[in-house]
């Protein structure tokens, strides 16, 4: 299919299956002048590379690509970082298994104060680069490093003083109060970390330039990779640290990973913010923060239904709620990579509404839909296979791999449909509107997954698996609702 074919063609974009080498893609070129063609190998070099490539012309199949590839290892990235700190810390017990899933429920909070700040973020730089308003992009990213270093300062100070009443308050016992205190310390202290990485690498997505975002987490993994088991059991000079080890390390990576992110924003290509961006603007700030307010408000009513679930697991002892905490590090691993394939999505949306083009928007979605479907429904056939041995790699003990592999089985039956809520969700929020998903996820989590999850496992008696089938059926529902509402429309009136 070549690119003419792509954009007048009103049927919907073909599945990546069908693509041949030579036929993906065509840069746009000017009249007169025989396209460039790229191949499918080519473009995934130029994927990893970082290409110069104007996502509101050219074959979108090539323009998903170029986007996804990078994005997906992105996600992945930051998904291992809980990945690695549960499969170290798995090795010092279950009270420390169930310190770091308290923890990380709280992170939950600050992970989806990020993620809304970061969505709003892509859409006003992808906007503005789509209109090649160069100036208001940094002038945008600019603002959204100001508002998440004031978010980090009020919220850090806040949940490293909070931090043992936190744990007990999410029903941790005294031991696990006791071994978990300074590592969620560290953590929620050094939270601007993590918002600064979320920020930074949204501006980048916004931009374009998914590669850099992906270069930026792998550098904060690495990092943490090796510092994770020398401070967690103090191999070689390093002190053993214990639980808070892991949490040392997890900072330092991170932190190191945002520092190359700002070195690289003063040498961008894409988008390079100068020394006379450095400024206040206090309108673009209100409008940040208005389009914020929503992206904030979807993921904090979906990790509200979250803190739910894990209240309602703990009821039912330790090994439960080790087995979920190493079974959603796991899905976690999955789904922010399918995340990241959603993102080329916001992207794409964001830029092509930027240069009056809704309709390239809209097909945009669907090329991404077929992808992420696909990426899921492997993963659906790979945990459904192989969860007991998955599940091994981590459990520290047969009962815990024993609730874990139920959970993750039960989990992903839901993923085919969810692949779909997710690109309908973020190209809601490339557009600006990020007010949908909302009261998606508050109608489907708040006043259908909690009560799901509360009468199926507490009121009927079914257990822990009524959880996690809530979770599932959960998952299937939004994707139904975004699908509806997304074909309505009205996302492309939105002006950001």
């Amino acid at each position: 299919m070549d690119d003419d074919q792509l954009e007048q063609d009103p049927q919907p974009p073909r599945e990546p299956s069908d693509w041949r080498e030579g036929e993906l893609e065509q840069d746009p070129q000017p009249r007169g002048d025989p396209p460039v063609k790229h191949g499918f190998r080519s473009s995934v070099r130029d994927a990893f590379r970082g290409t110069n490539e104007d996502f509101t012309t050219g074959s979108l199949n090539r323009g998903v690509l170029l986007l996804a590839l990078p994005m997906v290892l992105e996600m992945a990235g930051e998904s291992l970082f809980v990945v690695v700190d549960a499969f170290f810390v798995g090795r010092l017990g279950a009270d420390a298994l169930a310190a770091l899933g308290l923890t990380e429920t709280f992170l939950m909070i600050v992970y989806s104060v990020a993620a809304g700040v970061a969505m709003s973020t892509t859409a006003l730089v992808a906007r503005r680069i789509g209109e090649k308003d160069e100036h208001g992009a940094a002038t945008s990213a600019v603002q959204a490093i100001i508002v998440g270093l004031s978010i980090a300062a009020v919220l850090g100070i806040t949940g490293a003083i909070a931090a043992p009443w936190l744990l007990a308050a999410m029903g941790g016992d005294a031991e696990v109060v006791r071994v978990g205190a300074p590592f969620a310390r560290i953590q929620l202290g050094g939270m601007v970390v993590i918002i600064l990485l979320f920020i930074n690498n949204a501006i980048f997505r916004g931009a374009g330039d998914a590669t850099m975002a992906m270069r930026s987490v792998w550098l904060a993994n690495g990092i943490n990779i090796i510092l994770d088991p020398m401070l967690i059991f103090g191999i070689g000079p390093f002190p053993e640290l214990g639980l808070m080890g892991a949490a040392v390390a997890t900072t330092t990576g991170r932190g190191i990973g945002v520092c190359y992110q700002l070195w690289s924003l003063s040498r961008g290509k894409r988008i390079r913010i100068a020394r006379e961006d450095l400024k206040i603007h206090k309108d673009v700030i209100l409008n940040l923060l208005k389009v914020s307010r929503g992206g904030v408000g979807q993921m904090l009513v979906s990790q509200v239904s979250y803190i739910g679930s894990i209240r309602i697991l703990a009821s039912f002892g330790s090994i439960v709620l080790a087995g979920y905490v190493l079974a959603i590090r796991i899905v976690i691993f999955v789904i922010l990579p399918a995340w990241g394939l959603a993102n080329a999505a916001a992207t794409l949306v964001g830029q092509n509404l930027g240069a009056g083009r809704p309709e390239r928007s809209e097909k945009a979605v669907y090329v991404t839909g077929m992808w992420n479907m696909g990426f899921m429904t492997v993963i659906t056939i790979v945990f459904v296979t192989f969860a007991p041995q998955i599940m091994s790699i981590f459990a520290p003990d047969p009962a815990t791999l024993e609730v874990g592999t139920r959970a993750l089985r039960i989990i992903s039956y839901g993923y085919v449909f969810y692949a779909w809520g997710m690109v309908t969700i973020q190209a809601f929020n490339g557009a600006g509107d990020t007010a949908t998903p909302t009261w998606i996820n508050i109608g489907v989590f708040w006043f259908f997954q909690l009560p799901l999850a509360y009468v199926l496992g507490i009121v009927l008696g079914v257990g822990e698996d009524g959880v996690f089938w809530s979770f599932a059926i959960a998952y299937s529902l939004s994707a139904m609702v975004g699908l509806a509402l997304f074909k309505r429309g009205r996302w492309k009136e939105k002006v950001v």
